[in-house]
């Protein structure tokens, strides 16, 4: 009998918590290595002017959003999770400079059905019909976002889908960091 208690007092107490947070801390590990090889390819630092045509005419140059944050965003008509962005994008818009990019998503004409057909009236889109301005920001899938600050230089960068109280906060912290 006292082998059988001197074996029970040797045995290591369980300890549940620690087992809960080595699994978080691979969970996070995972998340988080997978969030920076989807970005491996974004730009940092200044975001690279550019001219182009608004699907309502207008030439847009992003130098002149300068003086509030701006975001600029990348999405495509065939893409589920840009679908599911539109109506965060749109409120966004409201109160914040936002660029849309209409990545490979067809002509000014296509992407014009495609945005009535959505109900998306209030966007500033530029049509990417060749992917060459993703190409430039380093766009590898839809959708993306850049948050620029006042000066242009690119803050916060992501890859896929984003809440609007993400995207708001980002937008808030471009203003205020600066």
């Amino acid at each position: 009998m006292d082998t059988q208690a001197s074996e029970q007092e040797e045995q290591p107490k369980k300890r549940p918590w620690l087992r809960w947070l080595v699994e978080g801390v691979i969970i996070l590990a995972i998340i988080f290595g997978g969030r920076a090889w989807q970005q491996r390819t974004m730009l940092v630092g200044e975001a690279p002017d550019f001219e182009r045509s608004t699907l309502s005419g207008e030439t847009l140059r992003l130098d002149n959003y300068r003086g509030k944050p701006v975001l600029l965003h990348f999405w495509a008509s065939w893409c589920p999770l840009c679908e599911l962005e539109q109506g965060s994008i749109t409120a966004l818009a409201k109160d914040w400079k936002v660029i849309t990019v209409a990545f490979q998503s067809g002509g000014s004409e296509e992407t014009q059905r495609y945005m009535e057909r959505e109900g998306i009236t209030d966007w500033v889109t530029i049509v990417d019909e060749d992917g060459s301005l993703a190409t430039q920001y380093g766009i590898k899938g839809v959708p993306s976002n850049y948050v620029l600050d006042e000066e242009g230089m690119i803050r916060f960068r992501e890859v896929g889908l984003s809440s609007g109280w993400g995207l708001r906060l980002r937008l808030w912290l471009a203003d205020w960091l600066v």
